[in-house]
């Protein structure tokens, strides 16, 4: 069974064609610059290494075209016809209330999904796009969506509502939603087979620090809190997001510099967060290099950032009570051993003690690391995620017939002897 997995983006297509028995990535890669010009696809073949080819891609549409003639026409195609192709996963990333799990799509979800496309107006419209191109392109192949707000929807009330009117919540669904849920549910499952247990004898805090950044408070394997909300700009700072700030501070700039609303909306998602505060880097490797130049707002982009991080893990220990572990995964959380060290120190008084040696030598996209020190009561580890290889599993298990919900489903890396595979 060959499982293509698709993450639709405004200006970049991502995707994995995975052959399922041999559990092996047959090509990985990305199309980006969708709709700009100089756009072109990268992509691994699985023993061959990087290759690129460039080609003009005015939509997702032509996108897509170019990742389905390159996996199967001319000399770097993986397979011989569309035909082998079983199924399409497509990243969904807002399923607003409707969708509690991963669904096989069909025009009655497809409409769904359009009616919350308000509540992700800088995703859900790219991602369904991506569905109607693969409808178009691939129209005998099933697709099955997977949404990154699926996981979250076992919060509490307590935990979702906002404490507005609460007629919006009715109206318009305006609540907490969460986001990365594929991510948070895979290391969450790993950590907790790494520990010995099943999901429900644990309770973790999981830390996906990319260019976008969530915090997810894990109560017996489900989620019961987490830090984005009804869109991805709340919570702790980001590469260009704010994350929490005053909600009087885009009325008061309205007022000072007579924005519209849109370019509020854009300067809080995309001018905010560390490149606001440094003024011109939003990858913290370049900051990291700045701030040890001596540039104090690259310096000060650390500090905000890590206490930022370090109060929400303290609100989710008071949350939790009892914590079993600490999850570092994404880019950052699994490479950035100083913002781990930053964010972890002074947390001893709570049972959380970083070992500095094991922290520094855990830099790896592939391999998993304890990095707490051995006195330690709450575990800290470094998890490198694997949202497609959950995207996979539930689009096989879907087509097999022996889907459930997340809480009830098991994964194959939940199995003691569960090997990662270099993707």
């Amino acid at each position: 069974m060959i499982i293509l997995a698709l993450n639709s983006g405004s200006s970049s297509l991502k995707f994995k064609l995975y052959l399922w028995e041999e559990r092996k990535t047959l090509m990985k890669g990305v199309v980006e610059r969708i709709g700009i010009p100089g756009s072109f696809i990268r992509f691994d073949i699985y023993g061959k290494g990087d290759k690129k080819i460039e080609e003009e891609c005015v939509d997702v549409r032509a996108a897509l075209k170019l990742v389905i003639d390159t996996l199967s026409q001319g000399e770097n195609a993986v397979i011989a016809k569309l035909s082998e192709i079983s199924a399409v996963g497509q990243r969904v990333v807002h399923g607003g209330e409707k969708f509690k799990s991963s669904v096989l799509i069909n025009d009655e979800v497809l409409e769904a999904i359009k009616s919350v496309k308000d509540l992700a107006p800088l995703h859900n419209p790219s991602n369904i796009a991506g569905i109607e191109a693969a409808q178009e392109l691939l129209p005998d192949v099933p697709q099955v969506a997977v949404f990154d707000t699926a996981f979250h929807q076992t919060m509490p009330e307590s935990a979702f509502l906002y404490a507005v009117p609460y007629e919006w919540y009715g109206m318009y669904g305006v609540r907490r939603y969460g986001f990365h849920g594929t991510s948070h549910l895979y290391v969450s499952r790993r950590c907790a087979t790494i520990l010995g247990k099943k999901p429900h004898e644990v309770n973790l805090i999981s830390m996906h620090i990319g260019n976008g950044v969530s915090i997810c408070a894990v109560r017996e394997g489900r989620s019961v809190d987490t830090s984005m909300g009804l869109t991805p700009l709340e919570g702790v700072v980001m590469g260009t997001r704010c994350g929490d700030i005053d909600p009087a501070i885009p009325l008061f700039m309205i007022e000072k510099e007579g924005f519209y609303a849109e370019e509020i909306d854009g300067i809080l998602n995309k001018k905010s967060g560390l490149l606001g505060i440094t003024g011109k880097y939003m990858d913290r490797r370049d900051i990291d290099k700045a701030a040890a130049a001596g540039d104090r707002r690259c310096q000060l982009a650390e500090e905000i950032e890590a206490y930022h991080l370090k109060k929400y893990v303290g609100s989710y220990l008071a949350a939790l009570g009892k914590v079993d572990a600490i999850i570092f995964t994404a880019g950052a959380g699994e490479r950035n051993w100083q913002l781990r060290q930053r964010s972890m120190t002074g947390l001893s008084h709570f049972g959380v003690k970083l070992d500095e040696t094991k922290n520094q030598a855990a830099v790896s996209y592939e391999k998993e690391a304890l990095i707490s020190a051995d006195d330690s009561a709450v575990k800290i580890f470094v998890i490198p995620t694997d949202e497609e290889l959950v995207f996979i599993e539930d689009v096989v298990a879907i087509l097999e017939g022996r889907y459930e919900t997340h809480t009830h489903f098991k994964y194959s890396f939940e199995d003691p002897n569960y090997k990662r595979k270099k993707q």
